[in-house]
């Protein structure tokens, strides 16, 4: 049992896992040996891979801070919240505005025995944690922690990061969002990096076959097929583009190259 009291037993520690090797090579600690062995194989695939984690955990930073401060979003939906690792989206939202709100919802039953880490908020916020499948977009619309976290009558920012490539065709990864999508207001965002192959190609294609190999299947997309996501919303400046490429703030883009980020950054506000 994990501190929180949480049992663990749901928990496959001999299988590498998607989030902790995510995890592991960001240098957090909520990993096993498969998950480093994995990580370990990855890297010798492709050795930018920690550059483009790295990357793609800074744009989250980035888009958080830009929907609280900038787009005066104050409620947050993170689907597929992973393995908490600080600063989380409730802790850079509430930095900006301490009265957001989010709600994280994953169902990997790690995250559930660690989410006491997702759950401490300013006394002015709140934060939820709901265990679900985002597969099944009407467990987490109908949940008490959606509905009695978030207000329907004022805008919220969905936010899909660094997930929908572990999405294969017959999942309708694009219909899934515009689900979860359809029931916010007006001036709701939705914010999502989208995995790509279009940089390096021959480098992600072996990193995808070591995740294949391990029964986690990739599906990259094209620039024109992450841009289905935004079918309908108005995209904020600068469109699609690379990651590194969203809003630089200059402490942690630059030096990276174009063909070490595997990972399209964007944001669309919902009219």
């Amino acid at each position: 049992m994990p501190a929180n009291g949480r049992p663990t037993d749901r928990i496959d520690t001999e299988t590498a896992h998607a989030a902790r090797i995510y995890d592991y090579i960001l240098g957090g600690k909520d990993h096993y040996p498969a998950d480093r062995e994995a990580g370990d194989a990855m890297c010798r695939e492709w050795p930018a891979l920690p550059v483009h984690m790295r990357a793609n955990r800074d744009w989250m930073n980035r888009a958080v801070r830009w929907l609280a401060a900038e787009a005066g979003i104050r409620q947050f939906l993170d689907i597929g919240s992973g393995i908490p690792t600080s600063p989380n989206i409730h802790e850079i939202a509430q930095s900006a505005a301490p009265d957001a709100r989010v709600v994280y919802v994953d169902n990997d039953p790690l995250v559930l025995a660690l989410s006491e880490g997702l759950l401490t908020s300013t006394p002015e916020g709140r934060t939820a944690y709901v265990e679900a499948d985002m597969r099944d977009p009407a467990s987490i619309l109908d949940s008490p922690g959606f509905r009695e976290t978030l207000d329907l009558g004022e805008p919220v920012a969905l936010t899909v990061v660094a997930i929908v490539h572990f999405m294969l065709d017959e999942h309708d990864a694009v219909g899934i969002v515009r689900r979860l999508l359809e029931p916010l207001p007006s001036g709701s965002h939705l914010a999502m990096s989208i995995g790509t192959a279009e940089f390096a190609p021959a480098e992600v294609g072996r990193v995808a076959r070591e995740y294949a190999a391990r029964d986690m299947p990739m599906r990259l997309r094209s620039h024109a097929e992450a841009a289905e996501f935004f079918d309908g919303l108005d995209l904020v400046a600068p469109g699609i583009v690379q990651v590194h490429k969203w809003h630089p703030d200059g402490t942690d883009t630059d030096g990276i190259r174009d063909e070490d980020i595997a990972m399209y950054g964007v944001i669309g506000r919902k009219p």
